[in-house]
């Protein structure tokens, strides 16, 4: 199995987010969450799977492990490529959606930022093929509460260590400091793709 490498931080010039709050959370938490599946993936080849089971077993707990360790890696690399925009209102195809699917933009941002509030890891908008809609999705851990199949197309990373360094433990100003950073053209970007 070929090794994981980390992507590049795009900008460490956000407004709102300090050069440090950026440099930490991808250098020291993404970067980490790379080594970690790249160390997983090899101690699977190691592990014994004739001693496989469901209730504990090395293979099942590596299984577990890796799902977290991937999905911080891919739920990291989506943040960090959809903040840096202007923020403000959506527009183009993002709009259009988020209007057909919430009722208004202004539904869709109340709802999008309570669930900030609510959750204690991930908010997802995502497209799910299975209705063919928006959906604010969360998730209080990498692992636990993705829906299969759906795609992220804005990710807002809700724990501590996204926001800590510059806001403390003050959850709604990073809130409003990441809706005015959301890059809509990357949005536009994921979604265009998905209807190819």
């Amino acid at each position: 199995m070929s090794e994981a490498k980390p992507r590049e931080l795009k900008t460490t010039a956000v407004e709102g987010f300090s050069k440090r709050q950026l440099e930490e959370h991808h250098g020291v938490l993404y970067i980490g969450y790379v080594n970690k599946l790249n160390e997983i993936r090899r101690l699977q080849g190691e592990a014994d799977h004739s001693k496989a089971n469901q209730t504990y077993s090395d293979l099942r707990a590596l299984k577990v492990e890796e799902s977290f360790a991937l999905n911080g890696i891919k739920l990291h690399e989506y943040y960090f490529d959809n903040i840096g925009g202007l923020g403000g209102r959506a527009h183009g195809r993002a709009l259009e959606l988020i209007q057909r699917d919430f009722g208004s933009f202004e539904m869709w941002q109340t709802d999008f930022k309570a669930s900030g509030l609510a959750l204690r890891g991930w908010v997802v908008l995502a497209y799910d093929p299975y209705d063919g809609r928006l959906h604010n999705f969360g998730s209080d851990s990498h692992n636990l509460g993705p829906i299969w199949d759906a795609v992220p197309v804005l990710v807002m990373d809700t724990y501590e260590h996204a926001y800590m360094i510059d806001y403390g433990v003050k959850r709604p100003p990073y809130i409003e400091a990441f809706m005015k950073v959301i890059d809509w053209d990357v949005v536009n970007e994921r979604l265009a793709a998905l209807e190819k």
